[in-house]
């Protein structure tokens, strides 16, 4: 399907769905289901993306075997129950094994995976594997932690609330002294 298809498609849903609870001919919204088409189309482009297309070969031989960490990731994404948004950050490390990935791939792993649908369960998981696919490291330690305003704009209304998910694999999972050096590391 096109881009300027499902654009045209998202606008007309848009245009019904605001037609349930407000005035389309009134001057702010009228073009809101335009604007919201093309923001939706953005907000979610990362089911466009593949994993070969966003790395595009940043990989590079190395002989280091210590800990490579990327934290504060801003990452934004929708929640998969009511596409709100959920806003915060991603922390990436892995130990490398042969191979080290360009620095701004990982900001761009965390990216296209976040800008689908999502719950962040499912995402720390997904960036874990795919640093674990692009890389051949086995050690991955991926953290993520993000506010959610499905939680702070409906429901339980609370706005001091923060959840934090972590994918843990090989060493990262099964030696204390490098899951603890991973978290030591996001301190400083």
């Amino acid at each position: 399907m096109s881009e300027e298809r499902n654009i045209d498609r998202l606008e007309a849903a848009y245009r019904e769905i605001i037609d349930e609870v407000d005035d389309l001919d009134r001057p702010g919204v009228a073009g809101t289901p335009k604007r919201a088409a093309v923001a939706m189309a953005f907000l979610t482009r990362g089911y466009e993306q593949s994993l070969e297309t966003v790395v595009n070969n940043a990989l590079f031989p190395s002989e280091n075997r210590e800990m490579i960490v990327v934290q504060d990731i801003e990452l934004y994404s929708l929640c998969e129950h009511h596409m709100l948004p959920f806003v915060g950050r991603a922390h990436v490390a892995y130990i490398p094994n042969g191979k080290v990935l360009g620095l701004s791939k990982i900001a761009r792993i965390v990216d296209m995976f976040a800008r689908r649908l999502q719950i962040q369960e499912e995402l720390t998981f997904q960036v874990a594997n795919a640093i674990t696919d692009v890389t051949g490291a086995t050690d991955v330690g991926v953290i993520i932690e993000a506010q959610h305003m499905c939680m702070m704009m409906r429901g339980v209304e609370k706005q001091n609330s923060r959840m934090k998910t972590s994918a843990m694999l090989g060493a990262f999972q099964d030696n204390a002294a490098t899951r603890l050096e991973f978290l030591n590391l996001l301190k400083g």
